[in-house]
């Protein structure tokens, strides 16, 4: 089964009280991951960076931060070569240096590919600043996981400020708000024709599609009619667009995600440690008996495993 998540957090930047609580597991790219994964019968994890702040930091500070991380996830990795796999973490305020980071990511230190998080100086990435990264990630024949960030300034005072305790936070976060953003954002890279320009360009979203199965018959109608892409926005999610289940662990999601996507797009992840490594294996377990073999057999490793050039079984 692959799992993606993030493994640990930016020097220096606080950490969210709620996040507090997981920050050793976060950190935890040994022993203490493993034992976790074995708990669950997990075989196989794909960490990337838990990168909240980074967007605050200069450009050569996230730069040089970022090929630290990536080194330090790289010899992580080595230590469990079988168990663990690595996403890079890029420095998107610099896009040209992104893009060559990884190009080393990939080719040097063996990544699956890049993660990304949110809007980069307040811009989606839909900008033309940031498709150097995306050509990228095309020539390397990786994908790139789009993941929520905290919201803008103005975002989050216009919309999750004024509530009591952790509420507003929340709502921000997994409460709402990373999945209203992130679905957002996928739709702004359809339109602005990411895909037109770059077809081999492949998108993971977690979250069973941070909202878009439900909608997407709807917004694929109205924003097909308002300009000249090459196909339906439907249809980039059967040629350009991947889910996880990343923290949803009920049947009903997963249902609509399969009636509108597919199961050959769909990939198990958990979510750790934000989600724990048991739910998730009990929702697999739950799943085995209503889903056939053949079904499950993708979900939990043949997809990821095709997407991800994993042995097979590694997934």
């Amino acid at each position: 089964m692959a799992n993606f998540l993030r493994a640990t957090s930016v020097p220096g930047v606080p950490v969210p009280a709620p996040m507090q609580a997981m920050h050793s597991k976060l950190l935890d790219l040994g022993a203490g991951r493993i034992a976790a994964m074995d708990e669950a019968g997990i075989d196989y994890q794909v960490l990337s960076l838990a990168a909240m702040g980074m967007d605050a930091l200069d450009t050569a500070t996230a730069s040089a931060l970022a090929s630290d991380v990536n080194d330090e996830l790289a010899e992580a990795v080595r230590a469990n070569s079988t168990r663990l796999g690595g996403f890079a973490t890029l420095a998107l305020k610099d896009p040209v240096g992104a893009a060559k980071e990884l190009e080393r990511c990939v080719k040097q230190l063996g990544f699956h590919g890049a993660l990304v998080d949110g809007t980069t100086g307040g811009l989606f990435l839909d900008d033309a600043r940031f498709l150097p990264v995306f050509e990228a990630a095309v020539a390397l024949d990786v994908p790139v996981n789009l993941h929520p960030a905290l919201p803008p300034e103005q975002v989050k005072e216009a919309y999750f400020s004024g509530l009591p305790g952790e509420f507003g936070f929340m709502l921000s976060m997994a409460g709402w708000g990373w999945h209203a953003e992130t679905g957002l954002h996928t739709l702004r890279l359809i339109v602005s024709g990411l895909f037109d320009r770059l077809p081999g360009l492949q998108l993971i979203i977690g979250h069973m599609g941070e909202g878009l199965p439900y909608a997407l018959a709807r917004s694929s109608a109205a924003l097909s009619r308002a300009g000249n892409l090459q196909k339906p926005v439907a249809d980039y999610f059967q040629s350009n667009i991947h889910l996880t289940t990343s923290g949803y662990f009920t049947e009903p999601p997963l249902r609509c995600a399969i009636d509108v996507v597919g199961m050959d797009r769909l990939m198990f992840s958990v979510d750790y440690p934000f989600s724990p490594n048991p739910r998730g294996r009990e929702y697999l377990d739950a799943l085995g008996r209503t889903l056939g073999a053949a079904d499950l057999a993708k979900l939990t490793h043949q997809n990821a495993e095709r997407l991800l050039r994993l042995a097979s079984g590694a997934g």
